[in-house]
């Protein structure tokens, strides 16, 4: 995992979340962690996530945990 952290560096791409406590106050969504990413358009976004890096060390992810991935635009 320590390859996968650094990874959205490469596209400009920052950690905002990263784990940590949280809590589920409405719906019945219980995520065990939650990792949030400010990306600096769609198209770096879709860039990272199609890329060879990311690509590349996708197995890694999938083999330690599911995962829903989700874009929003306009976040601000």
């Amino acid at each position: 995992m320590d390859a996968v952290k650094p990874a959205p560096d490469e596209v400009g791409a920052k950690y905002l979340v990263r784990g940590g406590a949280h809590k589920v106050h409405e719906g019945d969504w219980e995520p065990r962690r939650l990792v949030l990413l400010e990306f600096p358009s769609v198209e770096a976004w879709e860039s990272f996530y199609n890329g060879t890096t990311y690509q590349g060390l996708k197995f890694v992810r999938d083999a330690c945990n599911s995962a829903r991935l989700v874009a929003v635009e306009g976040l601000a």
